[in-house]
Formats: C-alpha cells, structure tokens, sequence
C-alpha cells in the first residue's frame, strides 16, 4: 500500500506541476481579472511620501478606508488630503515610529479601536543609511533592521490574527531586490531586505499549512527608484536601471490586485537571480567589475531628511 500511495503522490506532482507551468504561461497572455478592494480597510506604513504616499493615492481611487502611518506628520497629513481628494471615503492618519516595538502596539490598539479590523496591510516603511559596513555606528545598523524588518514583524502580530480568524486579508511586503542580490555599501540595508523577505515567504507558507488560502501574500522587490531614497547612486549599466516611481507604483498594484505571491521589477531581475543560482563566483565578481556594480554606492547622498 505504501508503494501504491507513494507512486500515486509522484504521479499527482507530475500532472499537477505541468498543469500549473501550463497556467503560468497562459497567464502571461491572459493575466488574472483584479479583484475588487472596495470596502477594504489598508494600512500603509511610511505613507508621508514616496512610494508609501503614491500607493495611498493608487488605493484612494479604488473606495478604500485608508489608514496612513508615518514618522513625518505633516507629510502624512499631505498624503491624507491627497487621498481625500482622490475619492478614499475615509482617510485615518495616524504618527508611528515603526522602529519603535511598543510604539506599534499601541498605534495599532488605536487603529483596531477607532477603524477596525485592518484587511490589507503594505509594510513599506524603509531607511537606508548607504555606509560601508565598518563606517556604520550600531545604533544606525539597529535602525536599519528595526524600521525595514522588525516593523514587518510588530504589525503582523497586532493585524495578521484578525485576517486569520475571517480568512481573509492581503499582507504587502515592499522588500527590495536587495533581498535577493548584494551589493557593497549598503551591507545592513540588504541584510534586513533579505530578512524582509523570508519573513513574508515564511508567513505566507504557515497561511498556506493552515489553510487559510484566504489570506494572501504579495511580497515586492524593485530595483533602484527615483524618490529620494538612493539620490546621488549613478549605475552605470542598464541592468539596474534607476527606475520611474510612478511605474513602480503600477506594477505594485497590478500585483496586488491580482494577488501575485511575489514581483521584482525591473522584470531583468529574474535573470539576474537565476543567474545567482549557478554561475561561478568569480564569474559574478568580474560581472560586477563589467558593470561597475561596486562605484555605484561611492556618490550616495540618499534624501537629505532621512
């Protein structure tokens, strides 16, 4: 019998991964219909400006309640009013430092009293200090993985249980491509992209193991973009292009609406991890070299309010 069964599972793995390569190709052709967030409640962190504030806008045009949370109250106040003008029926904004563990307890306490339940959560609060490893003071590497990888951890212990319990929510991650290839220069900040990363996937498979397939993950890895955050980086090849954030703003939406477990954009990136996977090692360091993938860091300035 357990021969009988083992062969049955290999034979079911077999048709069911051609059935699914086969769907994923169609779906390239045909891409899955978006669903409808009206009347979902989404909370994003680091709305006051940037991408945080151009997803709140995105969002605002779909009838969504809003929930904004930034460090940056009168940007956050900026996005609020935008929002309203942009048509979201209700804009609720709150001041969070989500570095700060207690701080995300209690705004959320707030949030779940005032608002309700949130259904969508986009963790995008993110900092980057641009150092070299040996230059970066400890209290700046403790930030670094406080706000782009503990926050993900605080909120989704204040949110995630209530999306359990109706098996219904959408968890955003705006990770970073940093989370699946290195660079010199920002030792920390890729480090806790790469943390980012597992967690969301880590998460999405305990969903998965609970059945609770109402629950959806989308976690994001975009390439350099042009707001603010790596002002002065100048790459010097096309493969890492410094991208448009109104661009990356779409893309992040169409994979959220279509429920897409993960995106890197530029859509090169694939390549490049793909690449990861097999190619020698010295390989890559004279590809670095080629691209000049190590000077990129060298005129980093970053946002003059970060």
């Amino acid at each position: 019998m357990g021969f009988l069964r083992t062969l049955a599972e290999t034979f079911e793995l077999i048709v069911l991964s051609f059935f699914y390569s086969i769907e994923a190709l169609f779906r390239l052709v045909v891409p899955q219909r978006r669903k409808s967030v009206a009347n979902e409640t989404v909370l994003i962190t680091g709305a006051g400006s940037g991408i945080g504030r151009l997803l709140s806008l995105e969002f605002a045009r779909l009838k969504v309640t809003l929930v904004l949370w930034d460090i940056n109250e009168q940007g956050n106040e900026e996005t609020a009013q935008m929002a309203r003008e942009q048509g979201s029926p209700h804009v609720h904004v709150y001041h969070c430092d989500c570095s700060r563990r207690e701080e995300v307890a209690r705004v959320a306490s707030l949030v779940k009293k005032e608002v309700g339940d949130v259904t969508m959560l986009v963790n995008n609060a993110g900092i980057v200090i641009g150092k070299n490893f040996i230059d970066t003071s400890e209290a700046e590497m403790q930030k670094v993985m406080d706000v782009n990888v503990m926050a993900h951890f605080w909120t989704y212990k204040a949110f995630l249980p209530a999306m359990i319990a109706r098996n219904h929510g959408h968890l955003v991650s705006i990770a970073s491509a940093a989370g699946f290839l290195t660079m010199n220069g920002v030792a920390d900040y890729c480090s806790s992209k790469f943390a980012a990363v597992g967690f969301a996937e880590c998460v999405a498979l305990e969903m998965i193991a609970m059945k609770k397939d109402g629950v959806k993950t989308t976690i994001v890895c975009p390439s350099f973009i042009n707001t603010g955050m790596f002002d002065g980086c100048k790459p010097q090849s096309k493969m890492f292009p410094i991208l448009d954030e109104m661009f990356v703003v779409k893309r992040i939406m169409n994979a959220v609406l279509r429920n897409q477990p993960i995106i890197m954009i530029p859509r090169f990136t694939y390549f490049l991890v793909y690449l990861r996977s097999w190619m020698p090692h010295k390989v890559l360091i004279l590809l670095a070299h080629y691209t000049r993938l190590f000077d990129v860091m060298k005129t980093f300035v970053g946002r003059k309010n970060n």
